[in-house]
């Protein structure tokens, strides 16, 4: 029985990295810079370099570790290869294939969100669920299906995208991804800000929002909390896109839990009152009494899934 392996999770800015044993206990966290100047091309040497070092520095067998684990921002197909990853400025890229030549270890390589939401089954706020649907909600919205204990990727690397969803069918503004009415132009932090940009231009109830210069979503869903009408109306929108949205994939995934992430669900219980009342509208009858909870990992979601992914 092999006792390590590394979990790595590359952002636009850093690249966070976890040694853990394989039971899942977190034995050191650490952090190195995602240079993505040239296309990226020094993002995997770095990660295999800062694994090297950390394998001497605490005097490893590489015998004894059972591989690394690596979530990307992007679609990844189930043999570990990247189509693209914008934020990284890559091309096609055999991720898995890359780490593994570079560090002589076994790798696995996955969707962030996706990796995120393995994390959250495994360690986190689904600790011991084998079937779990996550969405984080941040400046986009991400996803991840956790069927039987493992990643749904699909055959492009798109399984799990629930933030492009089509929720609005007469939305003319267009989504990041070129659709239009997707649910990350709703329920991400931006979505939440133009939502209320839209119904303060409807109405003129009165409303504390309308006191400030730029609106963010923290500012909308602190005013929702003291009860402020407006931001209450758009949440209750964002709720009603976001609960009908989860419950038509939890007709397909029939999850023992429903995960919520991301930046924006530091709003808390308010938010996921908002999204279960919806939820409880719309969902099959089987599924209506899947709990919907929030994410408990934070940031270490991404380390944990990835960590996971080998194992």
């Amino acid at each position: 029985m092999k006792s390590y392996c590394f979990g790595i999770d590359v952002g636009g800015t850093s690249v966070k990295c976890g040694l853990f044993n394989t039971d899942g206990t977190l034995l050191e966290k650490w952090e190195i810079p995602t240079r993505t100047e040239n296309k990226g091309e020094n993002i995997l040497p770095d990660v295999a370099e800062t694994i090297k070092a950390k394998i001497a520095e605490k005097n490893i067998d590489k015998d004894d570790i059972e591989g690394v684990g690596i979530g990307i921002p992007g679609p990844i197909n189930s043999k570990g290869e990247a189509a693209c990853a914008v934020n990284l400025y890559w091309g096609f890229t055999p991720v898995a294939q890359i780490l593994s030549d570079l560090t002589g270890l076994k790798a696995q390589a996955g969707n962030d969100a996706n990796v995120a939401a393995l994390g959250e089954a495994w360690k986190g706020a689904a600790a011991g669920s084998q079937n779990v649907i996550m969405v984080t909600l941040g400046t986009g919205v991400g996803g991840g299906i956790i069927i039987d204990g493992k990643i749904v990727a699909g055959s492009h690397g798109a399984g799990g995208e629930i933030g492009h969803a089509l929720v609005v069918r007469d939305e003319a503004e267009k989504c990041n991804c070129g659709n239009h009415g997707c649910l990350e132009q709703y329920a991400s932090a931006t979505g939440i800000v133009r939502v209320a940009g839209r119904m303060l231009a409807a109405s003129d109830d009165d409303s504390t929002l309308r006191e400030l210069q730029n609106i963010t979503a923290k500012d909308v869903l602190d005013a929702f909390k003291a009860g402020d009408a407006v931001a209450v109306r758009v949440m209750e929108y964002v709720g009603d896109l976001l609960g009908g949205a989860i419950a038509g994939f939890a007709t397909v995934a029939d999850p023992e839990a429903i995960v919520i992430g991301g930046g924006v669900s530091k709003a808390g219980q308010p938010l996921i009152d908002c999204i279960e009342k919806y939820y409880q509208r719309y969902a099959f009858p089987s599924c209506k009494e899947t709990p919907i909870v929030l994410a408990t990992l934070g940031n270490d979601a991404g380390i944990y899934g990835a960590a996971k992914m080998v194992l």
